[in-house]
């Protein structure tokens, strides 16, 4: 079972909700898909126990003792990478038009490294994470296999909780295509509604089941409403709404989950939903 917990915008509290629900459910399997601001893996402590170099997409390189420098290859490149008959990793896109007009084949495509990929051992559980190399990409390939490592080491078929990206872009599609369901971490403003609309639109695509919660609904209690009253439109499951909490604040800077700090209401509104979640999990597998 694979709960993805996803949000149309960051900074909604997704990470906070997805760490708690880790919490919660104890002994699970934890995949960091936000690989272009990892923080998931922050909150935890662990030894690694698998490391391998990921390679995304491919770079132009010339090859000096072929090149008659004609100056092809500079024309043809819309991305402005090439100057000098050198190539600039950072803008070349690996799009291949300069390997077709270079008539000496002194130009190839070569994969580049962009981040590396670890399993960390946990005292419950495991997560699957990735370092990004400064200037990479975030890439659907990098994201789907951060999921193969995670179902490989799971043997008991234990419950796999993604933090997965913000936004409706390829990161977020490898992080929920296949999954069983999906919670969507929104908030009371009109943005929020906006880029809720648009990720629910992606989920119903893909027809993948949608939970939504509304992270800091007392903030603005008339746009919460608007919020319930597209969830309900939508047919779709209200499973939390969390109030504004101060401690949230708190247990971030000290990298604690929220359910860890007693007299949070975030974390008792966090612990309701989660009884929320496992009657719809229940469900599912049933």
């Amino acid at each position: 079972m694979e709960l993805v917990v996803i949000s149309g915008k960051g900074g909604t509290g997704k990470t906070t909700i997805a760490t708690a629900l880790s919490e919660l459910a104890k002994d699970v399997i934890r995949v960091d898909c936000d690989v272009d601001a990892p923080n998931f893996y922050l909150f935890y402590q662990g030894k690694d126990i698998h490391n391998e170099d990921f390679f995304g997409g491919k770079k132009a390189s010339i090859n000096k003792f072929l090149c008659i420098e004609c100056g092809k290859c500079e024309k043809v490149c819309k991305f402005d990478a090439i100057k000098n008959f050198n190539v600039e990793p950072f803008l070349c896109e690996g799009c291949g038009a300069c390997t077709l007009v270079c008539h000496q084949n002194a130009i190839t495509l070569e994969y580049e490294k962009t981040a590396d990929i670890y399993l960390t051992e946990l005292k419950q559980g495991i997560i699957s994470r990735a370092k990004m190399e400064i200037g990479a990409d975030a890439s659907g390939k990098l994201i789907t296999q951060l999921r193969i490592n995670a179902r490989r080491v799971n043997e008991k078929d234990k419950l796999i909780i993604i933090d997965g990206s913000p936004g409706i872009g390829c990161p977020v599609i490898s992080s929920i295509t296949g999954a069983d369901m999906v919670l969507v971490v929104t908030e009371p403003t009109k943005s929020g509604l906006q880029d809720l609309s648009r990720v629910v639109g992606l989920c119903k695509y893909f027809g993948i089941f949608t939970m939504v919660c509304i992270n800091k609904y007392d903030i603005n209690e008339d746009i919460t409403k608007e919020i319930e009253d597209f969830i309900k439109d939508n047919n779709l499951a209200l499973v939390g709404k969390i109030p504004y909490d101060d401690i949230v604040i708190k247990s971030i800077n000290e990298l604690k989950p929220i359910t860890f700090y007693k007299d949070s209401i975030a974390a008792k509104a966090i612990r309701n939903m989660w009884n929320n979640i496992k009657e719809y999990i229940k469900l599912k597998e049933e």
